[in-house]
């Protein structure tokens, strides 16, 4: 593709007719004057030295180089990378349940793996589509925002795991309202929202919530994974089960009839996962039936300026012009004219050529983005510092800087990189993707406050990034489970301290009694411990007795208390 940086400049090209115009009208000038001296014939054989055509040719020749000079201060570029994407296809977010119930191994490899492995299929089939990727148990965020970057996809299909949710349960409400609101605004593309779960649902109102998903024109597809019979929940990291409050093994069923009623709330359709393929086929066949619509249009150009070339071509045009007389013998010429005179300029014009085609700083960033897709960090960082020395307030060369430092994990360098192209750089759009980078930074570093305030001065510059709220949304979540962290070891550490205290307290005060107790009591004293011991022993066992035959019975009862549901 072939463009020009500066097109404003070749408005000037017009000046080269009218040149031309005025040239041809002083040659018709001038003949008209030699009529008035005598005949045409008779002067040329008077002037057999002078030539009609070379100056004509001569001046054709400036006209061309003076049209390049145009040209070249226009800035031609060639486009070197051009991706033009014209998507037409559907949205899809995927709610996934990772609840511990998932774990269950009724499905093979689970019913976890299982899931995966089906997304990342459909991944593989999507060509023209979004999809985004939402997680749930007891609370729901999003793992990935909507996008049409697959790879992005399934690197984050294969970190979900159920001990990333510090909240378990299963809200299903919860799931459909994030995943209502992770779509785009587009109208007339056909919007899914597919739920994979086991249906067991603990909090309630998941059919209002696919009806209200329904009314706003998107499709609820249920995926119920697992089998009627069910399976015990393993334990991570044992070979144990998982055991509710009474003591008894956990044994997770899937729950069919709400995923039906789930489906049919949404308008979608429900599909039973199992150890067949057919699963996979149904929900195909059940995308293909949504409206598509073209999505988007995204065109990334990577241009080279073409003005080392015209400054070629300049160069010989000019030494053509200076070695062409306008005499028919260049023997009668002036020779110490033109040995001084047009050397002189020749060799300016040639000093000018070299001096514009000398690299800018520009041409060091462009080596230095090439190198840098290429992997080659080292020699980017050359390039990038090369383009700072040129002109240190080149915020693209300094952020660029900054850039390749981070991807050789220099993150100190790398920050001073960024807050120095935050302060150069005036789009917003660049800014934001220089504070990002530094919330980035932070993120890596577990230093969330800090991070926190980068995303937020990000989507100050730019609100419709999607990669920075997930982020900002991420460290808030991290950075509130270290607060809670915190506080429970504190609270440990408190109660241990106070147990101390107490235990040293204890010993001290039995050690004075021991010393103010009379001597010649000893032998009493310590027959009447040993009887007290006993009966207070006995009395302890009776009651110990009483209270677990109480919560027997209290168990025993149907619906006598709720039992608390985490997995």
């Amino acid at each position: 593709m072939f463009r020009f940086e500066d097109p404003e400049w070749l408005y000037s090209l017009v000046l080269i007719p009218v040149l031309a115009l005025i040239y041809f009208a002083m040659l018709r000038v001038r003949k008209q004057k030699l009529k008035k001296l005598g005949d045409i014939a008779l002067l040329r054989q008077l002037m057999p030295d002078v030539s009609k055509l070379r100056p004509i040719c001569k001046f054709c020749i400036l006209l061309t180089a003076l049209a390049f000079i145009i040209v070249m201060i226009a800035r031609p570029q060639m486009g070197t990378k051009i991706s033009t994407e014209k998507r037409v296809g559907i949205e899809t977010v995927i709610a996934m349940d990772i609840s511990n119930s998932m774990r269950a191994e009724d499905i093979t490899p689970s019913r976890l793996d299982r899931s995966k492995m089906m997304v990342e299929n459909l991944v593989d089939k999507f060509v023209d589509d979004k999809i985004g990727l939402i997680v749930f148990a007891g609370d729901a965020f999003v793992q990935l925002p909507i996008t049409s970057d697959y790879v992005s996809a399934k690197m984050f299909l294969s970190s979900i795991d159920p001990s990333m949710m510090a909240s378990q349960g299963t809200d299903i409400a919860a799931a459909i309202d994030l995943a209502s609101h992770s779509f785009t605004q587009q109208e007339g593309v056909g919007k899914a929202i597919i739920l994979i779960t086991d249906g067991e649902d603990h909090e309630g109102r998941a059919v209002e919530a696919a009806e209200a998903a329904k009314r706003k024109g998107m499709r609820v597809y249920v995926l119920g994974v697992g089998s009627s019979g069910g399976a015990p929940v393993p334990v991570s990291g044992s070979h144990d089960y998982m055991k509710d409050n009474t003591g008894n093994t956990v044994v997770s069923v899937l729950n069919e009839d709400m995923c039906r009623q789930l489906a049919s709330a949404g308008g979608g359709a429900y599909i039973h996962v199992d150890n067949n393929v057919n699963a996979q086929e149904l929900l195909d066949k059940e995308l293909d039936k949504l409206a598509k619509k073209e999505i988007s249009s995204n065109i990334y150009s990577d241009y080279d300026e073409q003005f080392p070339a015209l400054t070629i071509i300049i160069l010989l045009l000019l030494i053509i012009e200076v070695c062409l007389l306008e005499s028919k013998n260049p023997l009668l010429r002036d020779v110490k004219l033109f040995g001084s005179r047009k050397v002189t300029v020749l060799a300016v014009l040639t000093v000018m050529s070299l001096s514009v085609m000398a690299q800018t700083d520009r041409q060091y960033v462009r080596d230095g983005n090439k190198q840098f897709h290429a992997g080659d960090y080292e020699r980017a960082e050359v390039s990038y510092r090369k383009a700072v020395e040129r002109n240190p307030r080149n915020p693209q060369a300094v952020y660029n800087l900054g850039r390749v430092l981070l991807a050789q994990k220099k993150d100190s360098a790398a920050v001073s990189q960024f807050q120095a192209a935050a302060r150069l750089e005036t789009n917003p759009l660049r800014k934001a993707k220089v504070y990002h980078n530094m919330g980035w930074i932070c993120q890596n570093l577990k230093m969330y406050d800090d991070a926190i305030e980068q995303y937020k001065e990000a989507l100050r510059m730019n609100p419709n990034d999607d990669e920075t709220r997930y982020n900002l949304a991420l460290c808030k979540h991290l950075q509130k489970m270290n607060e809670n962290n915190k506080k429970d070891n504190d609270n440990n550490d408190k109660k241990n301290n106070d147990k101390d205290k107490q235990k040293d307290k204890e010993e001290k005060k039995d050690d004075k009694q021991k010393n103010d107790k009379p001597e010649k009591k000893e032998n009493k004293n310590d027959k009447m411990s040993k009887d007290n011991a006993e009966q207070l022993l006995n009395a302890a066992m009776q009651q110990e007795k009483n209270t677990q035959q109480r919560m027997n019975k209290a168990m025993q009862q149907p619906g006598s208390r709720k039992l608390q549901k985490n997995w």
